[in-house]
């Protein structure tokens, strides 16, 4: 029968294929399977030792990333004639003023959180038992939903946020860290374009990886900080129009967000909409997630992945996890860094090394791919417009 055909064909391919994989010279050979298993257990020791010494890699790397983003600035410099001193002090500089401008801007928002959120007390205590009684209706357990909202004080949130703040402020170790390694790193970079072209001769796809690395994460970061800050003011500028409290705050949440994927949009949007809810209701509410699904359709889904083009080849789903892995693994700095970092743990693994890259179009370089499903798609219309096609009247 023609279903037994059909199955005996797939064995027939299959066991073809099967053939060409055993008779395939696979690196590895036999023991293939016990070296995934080792690097499978290497990468998991990497891993808890990346989390043992997060205070350290954290800081380290952040220095890493801005050097990177701001050495266009010292070769710009030094084509000029800027000698190496100065073009180093004033790479230096530039990051430290962007630095003290961000935080200047995180302790303004964190003063008028602090100020907003008594102001809404009552509300919120309102709106907590309004949710506790729809919660009561859904079938939850009365009496866990009451312990969850009776000690319930919008001043504890003040105090876990400025814990959370003060924490980081008073976080001396990473701050010296951070700083000394951007001034030794920038000393450093100095001397980076020779040594490339010392290494390339030796290890031209080692320089390859590192010069592509370094232009695709100076691409992505900047890109996403301009679009962030955009982001940022735009969300400002429309929740001050709309009404909602505290719109300096959430629009630099906005920007803060934009370099979480996938997951910074619904971050970023939870506050806004709680606060336009307990001064404007649902009409309010709707609003704000009009104006931040148009924000965030333009800007992270039309206008970003045209800019930053396959400076950042991973899938949706790699990118996806990648933020709750660095996220779990070096804290919430993680999750900001987790492209940079997913990238750098590619270009040790895969870009750099000849016998990896047919994994590539697995992890999201998928140029090739579509071509090909592009190309198999017009076979396939054209199959289909030929079977209903009218057949051409016979000539006697």
């Amino acid at each position: 029968m023609w279903w037994n055909r059909k199955r005996t064909e797939s064995k027939a391919a299959t066991s073809e294929a099967e053939a060409a994989a055993l008779g395939a010279d696979v690196p590895g050979g036999e023991h293939r399977n016990a070296f995934i298993l080792i690097g499978l257990g290497g990468a998991a020791v990497a891993a808890f030792g990346i989390a043992a010494l997060a205070g350290i890699i954290a800081p380290v790397f952040f220095a890493l990333v801005l050097t990177i983003c701001v050495h266009p600035l010292r070769v710009w410099l030094e084509d000029r004639g800027v000698p190496r001193g100065i073009a180093t002090g004033s790479v230096i500089t530039a990051v430290t003023l962007l630095l003290l401008t961000f935080g200047y801007a995180v302790m303004v928002a964190f003063g008028q959180f602090a100020n907003l959120l008594p102001e809404f007390a009552d509300e919120i205590k309102a709106w907590g038992a309004d949710v506790a009684q729809w919660l009561v209706s859904i079938g939850i357990n009365a009496d866990e939903v009451h312990a969850l909202f009776t000690d319930f004080d919008p001043g504890t949130v003040i105090g876990f946020v400025g814990g959370f703040v003060g924490g980081i402020a008073g976080w001396t170790t990473t701050l010296v860290v951070l700083f000394t390694m951007l001034l030794l790193m920038a000393m450093d970079a100095g001397y980076l374009p020779t040594l490339l072209r010392q290494l390339r001769p030796h290890r031209p796809l080692v320089v390859t990886s590192l010069v592509n690395y370094g232009s695709n994460v100076r691409r992505y970061m900047i890109v996403t900080t301009v679009l962030g800050v955009a982001q940022g003011v735009v969300n400002w500028i429309a929740l001050t129009i709309i009404g909602v409290p505290g719109a300096f705050i959430w629009g630099l949440l906005a920007f803060l967000c934009s370099f979480i994927p996938n997951i910074g949009y619904f971050i970023a949007i939870i506050p806004p909409i709680i606060f336009a809810a307990l001064v404007g209701g649902w009409p309010m509410v709707i609003a704000v997630i009009v104006v931040y699904g148009l924000i965030n359709a333009v800007i992270q889904s039309v206008i970003q992945p045209r800019v930053v083009g396959n400076a950042v080849a991973l899938s949706q789903t790699i990118t996806f996890f990648s933020v709750l892995f660095w996220a779990v693994i070096i804290g919430p700095i993680g999750a900001i860094l987790a492209i940079p970092l997913t990238l750098l743990v590619r270009m040790v693994l895969v870009d750099s090394n000849p016998n990896s890259f047919w994994i590539r179009p697995m992890l999201g370089e998928l140029d090739e791919t579509k071509a090909i499903m592009a190309e198999a798609d017009a076979e396939a219309k054209a199959a289909r417009k030929a079977k209903h096609a009218p057949l051409a009247p016979s000539v006697e």
